[in-house]
């Protein structure tokens, strides 16, 4: 058997690169390679659209195993188990307790608890866990910052009454106040120095994790990969920093940190960074010198993105979280919480939670996701996405470095301003559809109404004023097209858009198309037509539907014989456009015509100028 293997290589030579690249050319019939095939990513450098052996030859972490540093294979060697996490909001322990004792039942093995500051205290979390063995599930808890520490005390004290083995309890303690400089504005600094004693009060719970990075809210906010990535490393590395300041030795440091991080629909680009990030997380932690290289393990929960959800097709927002989760459990995080498809528009409902539980039980059951153990590494793909994208970081990190350090820039308003930038950015490449969102400015769903969904609002609990200080922007990315669709829906008569479609078959159907799509996304009425022989019968039927809306759709050429006389005939009695942009464009705007829309429009701002012309 294995004569036959080695003569089976024999007989075959390896194409070179070269070859590889001759062979592409042919392909291209002389299209330029470099526009067709090279992506540029927005974290500014460009993936080619093959790889080989010798790309990844200068890498060094590609020799590493699973389980050892620099950990970019994972932090475990032989499983890739993660913990299912869902978060609940407490407003009355008992009913908390009773909604987590239910869920632990259907595949939950990781619960997070949002409990009020003032509810703190022996009674109120006793009640909250009561039935609930810490040992065999992860606890997770957020409240009010300046109550981390009692939290903390509360927590140990109940659970040596319970004698519940302290050293093999799993969980943290969500204290993070300089998220509160980018969510609220306001200088909350001296908060930090309750830090060292908080991990001082969890100093028998060695297995709680309570100093915490939550850079979700910057992909909440829009952040590019390389954004989060390298602020979450500055985070982190400020809290290094604040804490052994304070006297906490640098390996207890470093096992106390948590790194709460989003996931967005990058597939391939989002695996890269959970595996950059530890690599990189490790390299700054060995620079504190800790006892062992277990300290320089990152522990990373990732979370589902809500930038990019969107209220309608809004079952579209189940596909995008499942290549998120994907994403997150290839690239061996150590605990998922998926965002139920629901929440822009809606307290997320029991089906709509009990759909994202769903969503990760079927990659550990049915995928069998977690018996990989970082089953990207060796894809050449993968290893240089992953050392482009920890590049890329990297630079954005000791550029935060060199500035003061995160928490200096934080209070600056650098940190938002830069990503506030990011999120305007790609809300100008969507209105553009430079980036597309799917059901939204792609391919929207024509006979979709709301049914009385509105955005949810973001809201606070904590019961604090925002301060002076930016604040991240958290606008979705399909917001401003949905305030849109939804001021078109409370319009007194929904628009109607006619396809006027005349002259070259291919080239009528295929505007015809575009058409649709792109004025369907602010809530009109599309109405599409095989074909008319004349530009009269197709205005005459178009009158007839009542549009309010002509769009003629044909070939370039044609449109200097067709586009003009339609005009005329339509006489103002509804608004004219041109589907495209023919070189005849501006004999078309001398005889009076002045809306045109092809691929190289503004999507949202013609729609919003076509929404005010129709008095909406």
């Amino acid at each position: 058997m294995s004569n036959n293997k080695e003569k089976l290589f024999t007989e075959f030579t390896a194409p070179t690169t070269q070859e590889w690249l001759d062979k592409i050319q042919v392909d291209l019939k002389g299209a330029d390679f470099q526009k067709r095939l090279v992506w540029r990513t927005n974290e500014g450098f460009n993936v080619q659209p093959f790889y080989r052996r010798e790309d990844l030859k200068d890498l060094k972490a590609v020799d590493s195993l699973p389980g050892e540093f620099p950990f970019v294979r994972g932090n475990k060697k032989d499983n890739n188990l993660w913990f299912v996490r869902q978060d609940i909001k407490v407003d009355d322990a008992k009913a908390a307790n009773a909604k987590a004792l239910d869920i632990l039942n259907k595949g939950v093995d990781s619960l997070g608890f949002k409990i009020p500051g003032k509810e703190v205290s022996k009674e109120f979390v006793a009640t909250l866990l009561e039935g609930i063995l810490p040992q065999y599930v992860e606890l997770n808890f957020k409240t009010c910052q300046r109550h981390c520490v009692e939290l903390a005390q509360t927590l140990v004290e109940y659970f040596k009454e319970k004698n519940y083995p302290l050293a093999e309890l799993k969980g943290s303690i969500n204290f993070d106040p300089i998220s509160k400089i980018l969510k609220k504005g306001k200088d909350v600094t001296p908060v930090l120095q309750d830090a060292k004693s908080l991990i001082e009060a969890l100093a028998e719970l060695p297995g709680y994790r309570c100093i915490n990075v939550n850079s979700s809210l910057l992909n909440n906010a829009g952040a590019y990969i390389y954004q989060e990535l390298g602020y979450a490393l500055a985070w982190g590395a400020e809290y290094m920093n604040v804490l052994t300041e304070a006297g906490v030795e640098a390996t207890e440091a470093a096992k106390r940190i948590k790194f709460n991080m989003g996931v967005s629909e990058n597939y391939f680009m989002e695996i890269a960074k959970f595996r950059a990030a530890r690599l990189l997380w490790a390299q700054i932690v060995k620079q504190y010198e800790p006892k062992c290289d277990c300290a320089c393990q990152m522990h990373v929960c990732a979370i589902t993105s809500e930038y990019n959800q969107t209220l309608f097709d809004s079952y579209v927002n189940l596909l995008r979280s499942q290549t998120e989760t994907m994403s997150a459990a290839i690239a061996n995080v150590d605990s998922i919480v998926v965002t139920p498809f629901d929440k822009p528009y809606e307290v997320p409902t029991e089906f709509a939670e009990r759909i994202a539980r769903n969503q990760q039980l079927l990659l550990k059951e049915e995928a069998h996701f977690d018996k990989l153990v970082d089953v990207a590494g060796g894809s050449y793909t993968i290893e240089h996405l992953t050392d482009a994208i920890a590049q890329e970081a990297w630079k954005l990190f000791l550029a935060v470095e060199e500035a003061g350090g995160f928490l200096c820039e934080a209070l600056k308003g650098n940190i938002v301003n830069a990503v506030n930038a990011s999120n305007d950015k790609r809300h100008a490449d969507a209105a553009k559809r430079r980036e597309f969102i799917l059901g939204t400015n792609q391919f929207p769903n024509f006979t979709e109404t709301s049914n009385g969904k509105e955005p949810q609002q973001c809201c606070c609990a904590c019961g604090h004023e925002d301060g002076e200080l930016p604040t991240l922007n958290k606008e979705r990315l399909a917001s401003e097209f949905e305030t849109l669709r939804l001021s078109t829906e409370k319009a007194a008569k929904q628009p109607i858009a006619f396809m006027l479609t005349i002259g070259n078959l291919a080239m009528r159907q295929a505007r015809a198309q575009f058409s649709c799509n792109f004025l369907a996304a602010a809530g009109y009425k599309v109405m599409d037509n095989l074909g008319f022989k004349t530009v009269e019968e197709g205005v005459d039927a178009a009158l007839e539907a009542k549009a309010d809306i002509v769009v003629i759709c044909s070939s370039d050429d044609e449109y200097a014989e067709y586009a003009i006389p339609a005009f005329n005939y339509l006489a103002g009695r509804a608004m004219f456009v041109v589907a495209g942009a023919p070189a005849c464009t501006d004999d078309l705007k001398a005889a009076g015509i002045e809306n045109f829309i092809h691929v190289k429009s503004n999507q949202l701002g013609t729609l919003k100028e076509y929404n005010a012309k129709l008095g909406i």
